[in-house]
């Protein structure tokens, strides 16, 4: 299975690429007018994709199928996200990882980042790449499991820096879902920025905006 994208090329030639991944039942197309709200510099040369995860079906919606990243077949979040259908998406993401690296981009300047189901994703994919990255960033999700980060500490993304953030009333992905996987982060000697904020399971203009800079920054 090949993925297919929404894709957002900066002006001239870029020279990094920001891999974003989209949530439950979403697509490519939600994130995808989000660059302009980050306040890059106008001469960035960042390349966005915007992947779109694949239709399975979703065992706590019935069956019915929808873009997922995994099944999800629980609400509690000790099992909510199913390994083995999480690992497919994995490969897919590592293959999008590869094409990059393939096309000319040092794997160090590529950021992997996700919301929801698509932060999830992120994480378990960055902690087990065999390339080292720019930066993760893990907006209103949990960890896959909880021996994650230190499994993740064991490979060549244990320095890369984590952005992680969430909001106090979600009521999808529990804040202290949340709160939790940046302390477990933190605890496994990762460098993780955390940020919370008075919103709901969404993302908000002050938040994207501290995201912006911390791009800029990992980018620089």
């Amino acid at each position: 299975m090949t993925i297919d994208a929404i894709v957002k090329n900066p002006q001239g030639a870029a020279d990094a690429v920001v891999i974003w991944l989209h949530g439950l039942g979403d697509s490519g197309a939600g994130f995808s007018e989000v660059v302009p709200v980050l306040k890059l510099d106008s001469d960035h040369k960042i390349k966005f994709i915007f992947p779109n995860a694949p239709e399975q079906a979703v065992t706590i919606n019935n069956g019915f199928v929808m873009r997922s990243w995994y099944d999800i077949k629980t609400m509690d979040l000790d099992g909510r996200a199913d390994i083995p259908t999480l690992e497919q998406s994995e490969q897919l993401i590592v293959e999008l990882i590869e094409e990059q690296i393939a096309a000319g981009i040092n794997p160090s300047r590529i950021i992997l980042a996700g919301f929801s189901q698509g932060g999830v994703l992120s994480l378990y994919t960055a902690l087990r790449l065999k390339h080292k990255l720019a930066g993760v960033v893990a907006l209103s999700c949990y960890l896959a499991h909880n021996d994650l980060p230190f499994e993740g500490a064991q490979g060549v993304n244990k320095d890369t820096p984590i952005f992680s953030s969430h909001g106090e009333q979600d009521s999808v992905v529990p804040f202290a879902a949340g709160k939790d996987a940046a302390q477990r982060l933190s605890a496994a000697n990762f460098d993780v920025t955390f940020s919370q904020y008075p919103m709901e399971h969404s993302v908000c203009i002050s938040q994207l905006e501290k995201l912006g800079r911390w791009i800029t920054e990992k980018l620089s």
